[in-house]
């Protein structure tokens, strides 16, 4: 029986420059989707998944992301006193245990192998989840969770992948597929960023890891790959050879690529819909919108 996963490592030390120059100022996982940061929808992930300790890879300037998961004794108090209940426990949601949180500082930008090295001395000798905020999936039963399910049966190493356009595979790492059981596929390895015409399927991993402490192993060898930096899938890779024990498992849900503005607002506008208290206003702008545009052409 595989052992249980409790820990998450937490990835958020970039610069997010691509939403200068709000994140001048602001961490890009606290800016919101809706009404909550994108790191809420990870961390909510995380615990459905059976998370219990969560561990943040930062780096300097992002003391407003610690701050949030911190108690707010001031505006708790004032909730309370106006009667606001509903508030409060929407308040009460965003908070962490004492000690079920740390930070560790990752100094210098080489990548998110680097990134998931740096966490290893609060991993240990465990399994532990690696999820990317930049990636939200809305999906019934949450990524994780499904992936942690997965894990049970198979044990060892595994991957959230799905398929996407043969023109994009560039921009992910991307399975070499062994063989194909539908959610689950056994790989023979892994491309991180393969040229054009190069890549071995269109199945590309997306920011949902289980990992084995042999992983956080391999990365102690510090080998810069793509693009100059310490690259996890190529840590992983290694684990293909050596093992032969890392599934790719194809998640049920939709993905959003909150890393880019894009992605950004379209998951606004698909989590503003499924929202009931916003649903019908904002279905009936985007029909007007929809209407104005088809005249103007």
């Amino acid at each position: 029986m595989a052992q249980k996963v409790t820990k998450a490592i937490f990835p958020v030390a970039g610069l997010g420059t691509r939403f200068l120059p709000a994140t001048k100022s602001v961490p890009k996982e606290i800016m919101t989707l809706v009404d909550r940061p994108l790191i809420q929808y990870a961390i909510d992930e995380a615990r459905a998944a059976g998370i219990k300790e969560f561990i943040f890879v930062t780096s300097r300037g992002k003391g407003a992301l610690e701050d949030y998961f911190d108690h707010a004794p001031q505006l708790e108090a004032e909730l309370e006193r106006k009667g606001k209940t509903d508030l409060l426990d929407v308040l009460n949601e965003t908070n962490m245990e004492s000690g079920a949180v740390a930070y560790v500082r990752q100094h210098m930008a080489k990548g998110l192998g680097h990134a998931v090295w740096c966490a290893r001395r609060l991993v240990g000798n465990e399994p532990v989840a690696v999820l990317l905020p930049d990636d939200v999936i809305a999906a019934e039963k949450p990524c994780l969770q499904q992936m942690v399910e997965a894990y049970e049966e198979t044990g060892g190493n595994m991957v959230a992948a799905m398929e996407v356009p043969e023109a994009k595979t560039s921009s992910y790492g991307v399975l070499d597929v062994k063989e194909d059981h539908g959610n689950l596929v056994s790989v023979n390895g892994m491309v991180e960023k393969p040229k054009a015409g190069t890549a071995p399927s269109n199945l590309a991993v997306i920011g949902r890891y289980i990992l084995t402490p042999k992983v956080l192993d391999n990365l102690n060898a510090m080998e810069e790959g793509a693009g100059g930096e310490i690259q996890l899938t190529d840590a992983i890779a290694k684990e293909i050879a050596a093992s032969d024990d890392v599934y790719g498992f194809r998640f049920r849900g939709q993905r959003f690529d909150c890393g880019s503005k894009a992605g950004f607002l379209q998951a606004t506008v698909a989590f503003g819909l499924q929202r009931p208290d916003l649903k019908d206003e904002l279905e009936q702008y985007l029909v007007e919108l929809a209407a104005v545009r088809q005249a103007a052409q």
